[in-house]
């Protein structure tokens, strides 16, 4: 007899459907073999597929690319709790809890039905980057550093970050799962702005990466001084976040829509 597993894509740091981060959330009952994972998460060909299965208090929650497995993602994880509290698995007042490659990891669904994820800091230390980088982002950086996964770049403004067109094949032979572009906003309601490039594991633009902002909320607090902040991710898709640097965490909050649901036969 076919089994039927379900799944879901959601688009996540958005309140409107077609922007934001599409994410697949594939639940199952027992854990798959990776090269399932892998293989589903090419199907799907999305930035991330999540792949939940229940553990203890909580879920076991991995990671795919359409290449590879990663560490921490972000959107996914919001894209996770969203349906959790959408499908009636998880009560909305109710915390998600997920273990991780990065540890456990928790998510909440505040007043406003924002959804706030508990992550870790991943700060960005200034770094000699190869001297290509900037040839190959065609910009003059005004930083360069290198966190646990990416490198970082600081342009002079927005409209840098906006126009950045970079070299993807050689973007993909740097030693790093990818490259954050960044700057100060030039408009009032947000503090900073980015872009992320990862075409190492498969995603030439992510569109908004939550996990880019582990690394962006330490590193505009040092700058501005600040610990809350409103950021904006400046791809053709677009997505906002609200952040918050708390010690060596930081609290990511979003919105999430629910675009498509469906089941893989297995």
């Amino acid at each position: 007899m076919t089994k039927t597993i379900p799944i879901y894509q959601v688009d996540a740091f958005t309140d409107k459907a077609f922007s934001g981060n599409p994410a697949a959330v594939c639940i199952l009952d027992v854990a798959q073999t990776d090269l399932w994972m892998q293989n589903v998460a090419a199907e799907m060909n999305l930035s991330e597929t999540a792949f939940l299965v229940p553990e203890a208090d909580g879920y076991r929650l991995r990671w795919f690319t359409p290449l590879a497995e990663v560490a921490l993602c972000g959107h996914a994880t919001l894209a996770s709790s969203h349906i959790l509290w959408e499908t009636g698995r998880l009560a909305q007042n109710v915390s998600a809890k997920f273990f991780t490659l990065s540890g456990v990891l928790t998510a909440r669904l505040d007043a406003q039905k924002w959804i706030e994820l508990n992550f870790p800091v991943k700060p960005v230390e200034q770094a000699p980057v190869p001297p290509e980088l900037a040839q190959i982002l065609n910009v003059t950086p005004v930083f360069t550093g290198k966190n646990q996964f990416d490198f970082v770049v600081e342009v002079e403004n927005e409209e840098i970050v906006r126009q950045v067109a970079p070299d993807f094949q050689a973007l993909k032979k740097l030693p790093v799962r990818g490259v954050v572009v960044t700057a100060k906003s030039s408009l009032p309601e947000f503090d900073f702005v980015s872009r992320f490039f990862a075409p190492a594991v498969g995603v030439n633009e992510d569109p908004v990466t939550g996990s880019a902002h582990c690394c962006l909320a330490h590193y505009w607090s040092h700058k501005l001084g600040k610990h809350h902040f409103n950021a904006f991710q400046a791809s053709r898709r677009g997505g906002r976040l609200k952040l918050t640097l708390e010690g060596d965490r930081v609290l990511i909050g979003g919105q999430a829509v629910t675009v498509l649901s469906g089941e893989l036969y297995s």
